[in-house]
């Protein structure tokens, strides 16, 4: 509508970013997944349950709707302990990644 019916990169990217979704098409509930791992579990291994509880998300949809992407990113992976988030999720947030902290918790 804004665009007189013409999509152009710039404004379609204008719109989505006001959708809340990232360049690489993470949204907030991605983000918040991601954000809880790292700065709550300090990266992980962290279980579904604790994720789902902790941004009050069932852990249903995590698992159905949010890793399947995460993991193809590979921003998270899933140990026998848990989820634990990459060096390319620290990335992408911008935060500094401690890998010898997440390796003795793996």
């Amino acid at each position: 509508m804004k665009a007189d019916g013409i999509i152009t990169q710039g404004n379609s990217r204008g719109s989505v970013i006001k959708l809340g979704i990232d360049l690489i098409g993470l949204d907030d509930i991605d983000h918040k997944v991601l954000r809880t791992i790292i700065e709550k579990f300090s990266g992980g291994p962290v279980g579904l349950d604790t994720i789902a509880a902790s941004i009050s998300e069932e852990a249903d949809t995590i698992t159905d709707v949010y890793e399947p992407y995460l993991l193809q990113l590979g921003f998270l992976d899933r140990t026998s302990r848990g989820r634990v988030a990459t060096r390319l999720a620290y990335e992408h947030l911008g935060l500094p990644f401690n890998k010898s902290a997440q390796q003795k918790l793996i």
